[in-house]
């Protein structure tokens, strides 16, 4: 298999579980890998070239985007897109049990959830806390 195709393949998985994450730390690594693809691709035998150059992209970009990320998250008025989502109600779609995560659906869209409680299907539930992709549940108990 071509070296090139193999960053191209990391590169995707890197994606792929940035898209999970959100923390924009393995798109950094995403992007080095396929830098190092490209270089694959024009120097083949080159291993430590295109080990060398996706590691400097790599790190260029989680070195000079943090503070600009950091300055746009802190920045008034700016909202993340799940920062509303405590104190809101949902249904739970898959179980969830202690230790284990399970599928919550609020609104139109679909959370991996957790909680202290073992929660069983279409049981109504309150989002208490919310991480990067997971939230925290508790039992909805109407007052």
């Amino acid at each position: 298999m071509h070296a090139w195709l193999i960053w191209l393949i990391i590169a995707g998985v890197l994606l792929i579980f940035e898209m999970l994450t959100l923390t924009f730390y393995l798109l950094w690594l995403s992007i080095g890998a396929a830098a190092a693809a490209v270089v694959a691709w024009i120097v083949p035998d080159a291993i430590l070239w295109q080990v060398v150059v996706g590691c400097v992209v790599a790190l260029g970009l989680t070195v000079f985007t943090r503070p600009l990320v950091q300055r746009v998250r802190t920045s008034r008025g700016f909202q993340d897109s799940g920062t509303d989502l405590v104190g809101r109600e949902g249904l739970v779609v898959e179980p969830i049990r202690q230790g284990h995560y399970g599928i919550v659906k609020i609104g139109g869209d679909t959370w991996s959830a957790s909680s202290q409680q073992s929660l069983d299907k279409f049981e109504r539930v309150r989002v208490i806390e919310r991480g990067n992709a997971i939230i925290e549940v508790e039992r909805w108990e109407e007052i």
